[in-house]
């Protein structure tokens, strides 16, 4: 059988400093604010779920990557033709 989480909040730490925490009951919270390409090693945060005031052992976040999004896609394209081909021109 499953914990009940109901009452319990969870909390992100990075070292000592708490980043985020949820509302009780939730199960994910959302840690915001990296730059795109940021690299987090496995430990950089720690989570726990607290229950008034007390607080469970702190676990490690695993490494993730914040994705670079791909670039923007041209919005226009011309072409003006050439002797030998076109020369091509992307904004």
């Amino acid at each position: 059988m499953a914990e009940d989480r109901s009452k319990q909040i969870l909390t992100v730490y990075k070292g000592a400093t708490k980043v985020t925490a949820g509302k009780a009951g939730e199960l994910s919270v959302a840690i915001t604010g990296l730059a795109a390409g940021t690299v987090v090693a496995l430990g950089d945060y720690k989570v726990t779920f607290s229950l008034n005031g007390a607080e469970l052992a702190k676990v490690d976040v695993p490494a993730f990557t914040v994705p670079t999004p791909p670039p923007a896609i041209p919005a226009t394209v011309k072409s003006v033709a050439t002797a030998d081909g076109a020369t091509i021109t992307a904004v």
